[in-house]
């Protein structure tokens, strides 16, 4: 059986890679780092997560949660990975950045029928099925290949990185430990701020400098991961429901809820490194340390991590690909991950094995079937074939399942209960594509 390539060794490409070899197909999967570096990236390692430790919740009634079961029906392989790798986060899945990064790379490094190869690649003149996955940092030689093929200039917004910080740092008493509504102990580390604090910060927010000159456009931020500046900017009130929302966090030093919270979640597994959830920025350095300076306990705490600003390029699915993402122009070339439209890190290990699957149907003579309409894989799936206006990127949520009745907890349970079941008969119904599930 002919090879397969796959292009990029972030999430989505090593779990293509790593569901072809699963499939008998020897691939070769092509990452440029640490050869050619990346604005965002740190290190050479595959999988290494940029933004955030957090693979969002775990919860079956949450959009993320019922993503996730439907992946480990489906035999994912970097979601096994980081089950193994995880930290305390509450309900969410967490992982150490290293220990998860070093996972990955052990299992393509152990799977015979993967060749790692590291070096840019800079066309898409190569033979057999291909698989482009290379993220939101694709290279301009890349980019400008993909878009010569594609006949279409490529699309982008932007996103942000946000702040880790040593946790020795953390001056004692500051925080107090808990999950939101009690969901998983004292995974989280909460610094409470009374009303003048938080004014203060919003204040701070709002006139401090960043690396973008003042012309950047907020609407070119993708709303799910906006710099806590541009949140700061839409209002007093903004931060206190959004990523500094104090609901179901009481002090329990006081017993009741604070003016607003700033959540620390645990980053290593060793507890040495947390970062503020939410707090993405593209904040100058000077600035980022006066915002840590702002908050009660954090003066003296080490950036470990600095918030950053990064271009995120991705095409106009719904007019380029089919509805298996492979290019309308040519057979077997297929795109996977944030290239095409999808946001965040678990959907983008989703979108990877849809690929994956995709590719290894095709090489042996057969088209992989579609993932049921009320799953949240197939909505996501079904997501990149439509659009109404300008195409932007989307995550996993609840607007892309087929409507429930009853009230919004009956219509989410009810939806949930739906996707898990119909993905479980889907997988039941081809058992030849899941070897090994």
């Amino acid at each position: 059986m002919p090879g397969a390539t796959v292009i990029g060794g972030g999430l989505a490409g090593c779990e293509a890679a790593l569901q072809l070899a699963r499939r008998g197909i020897e691939t070769t999967l092509i990452e440029m780092r640490p050869t050619v570096p990346t604005p965002a990236h740190r290190t050479g390692q595959l999988a290494e997560l940029v933004c955030s430790n957090s693979l969002k919740s775990d919860d079956p009634l949450t959009a993320s949660g019922i993503l996730k079961a439907e992946l480990r029906l489906l035999g994912c392989r970097l979601l096994e990975i980081a089950g193994r790798c995880s930290v305390p986060a509450g309900h969410a899945l967490a992982v150490d950045r290293e220990i998860f990064a070093d996972a990955v790379g052990a299992a393509v490094d152990a799977e015979p029928l993967i060749a790692v190869r590291r070096s840019e690649q800079t066309d898409l003149e190569l033979t057999g099925c291909v698989i482009v996955a290379t993220g939101p940092l694709t290279s301009g030689a890349l980019c400008r290949a993909i878009e010569e093929h594609l006949g279409a200039d490529s699309l982008y917004f932007y996103d942000a990185i946000s702040i880790s910080i040593d946790t020795e740092g953390i001056e004692h008493g500051a925080a107090f430990g808990a999950s939101r509504y009690g969901r998983g102990g004292e995974d989280y580390l909460n610094i409470p701020l009374n009303r003048e604090e938080y004014l203060r910060l919003v204040d701070f927010l709002s006139s401090a400098r960043t690396v973008e000159p003042r012309g950047f456009e907020s609407s070119l931020c993708f709303e799910a991961c906006l710099p806590v500046e541009i949140i700061a900017s839409r209002g007093e009130d903004a931060l206190r429901y959004g990523p500094l929302k104090p609901k179901g966090l009481p002090d329990p030093r006081t017993g009741t809820e604070p003016w607003a919270v700033l959540q620390l979640r645990r980053e290593k597994a060793d507890g040495s490194m947390y970062g503020l959830v939410g707090f993405q920025t593209r904040l100058t350095r000077p600035e980022q340390r006066r915002l840590l300076e702002l908050v009660p306990g954090l003066g003296g705490a080490e950036i470990l991590r600095w918030g950053a600003i990064h271009r995120n390029t991705f095409i106009d699915s719904p007019r380029l690909l089919d509805e298996r993402q492979m290019s309308r122009r040519r057979d077997g070339l297929f795109f996977a991950g944030q290239l095409t439209g999808v946001e965040g890190y678990v959907e983008s290990i989703a979108h990877g094995l849809l690929a994956g699957i995709s590719a290894a149907c095709l090489l042996e003579g057969a088209q992989a079937p579609l993932q049921p309409a009320d799953t949240m894989t197939g909505g996501l799936r079904r997501s990149l074939c439509r659009s109404e206006g300008r195409f932007q990127p989307m995550n996993a949520n609840f607007g892309l399942l087929p409507p429930a009745r009853g009230g919004r907890a009956a219509r989410r349970a009810a939806k949930a209960e739906r996707a898990i079941s119909s993905m479980e008969r889907f997988v039941k119904e081809h058992p030849s594509l899941f070897p090994g599930v």
